[in-house]
């Protein structure tokens, strides 16, 4: 069943909407610090090879249309195992988003898949210029709530292509979130091999 949320640009309406508050208390979301699992030579490889195409096509200007799936977020969940067992996949309709900076009219699309219920993973697609891993959160956030299981915890994973946003939600006591720091995989190279432990982590944490 799909979820047929409409864009949402502003995060306090969707904040207002869903009665959630973004907790910054350190506990709330420790999935994203350390320790975090290692990482095998092979995967350390793999992502080596990952971040060299990564920069060859992002050489040519922005990454359009399918291409931060394939470069980015599909290599990421293959190598954290969401797409083997006991994960499920489906894919979300996407949502055409339009944001005004002040400067310039900025639009782009999201694609959502879903995981498993509780790990939600949205790729903005940039038309006119890059989009902030931040311009996904209010339309994450929706996704999220409207999917969340009663109990227990349901993440998130927003990219652009060039960062990685990790986000919590519960709504048990309180409908709360937390974000992680911005992974940029584009200028730091050992970010990429953060984002993959953090997907790891949560893979376990989710199967527990």
């Amino acid at each position: 069943m799909r979820s047929h949320i409409p864009p949402l640009q502003q995060l306090a309406e969707v904040e207002a909407r869903f009665g959630l508050s973004r907790s910054d208390d350190g506990a709330f979301f420790p999935e994203w610090r350390e320790p975090l699992p290692p990482l095998s030579e092979t995967e350390q490889a793999r992502l080596t090879v990952m971040r060299q195409r990564l920069l060859y096509h992002r050489a040519d200007g922005d990454l359009l249309e399918g291409s931060v799936m394939l470069l980015v977020a599909s290599p990421l969940l293959e190598l954290a195992g969401f797409y083997d067992p006991p994960f499920k996949l489906r894919a979300e309709a996407a949502v055409e988003i339009t944001i005004d900076d002040g400067e310039e009219i900025l639009r782009g699309r999201i694609d959502a898949l879903i995981l498993q219920q509780n790990f939600w993973v949205l790729v903005l697609e940039a038309k006119k210029t890059t989009l902030s891993t931040r311009s996904a959160l209010p339309q994450a956030l929706a996704y999220m709530m409207a999917n969340t299981q009663p109990e227990g915890s349901t993440f998130g994973l927003l990219t652009n292509g060039d960062d990685v946003l990790f986000v919590k939600l519960t709504t048990q006591p309180l409908s709360q979130y937390s974000l992680s720091r911005v992974f940029s995989l584009y200028t730091v190279p050992t970010e990429l091999e953060a984002a993959l432990q953090i997907l790891k982590q949560i893979g376990q944490q989710i199967t527990q």
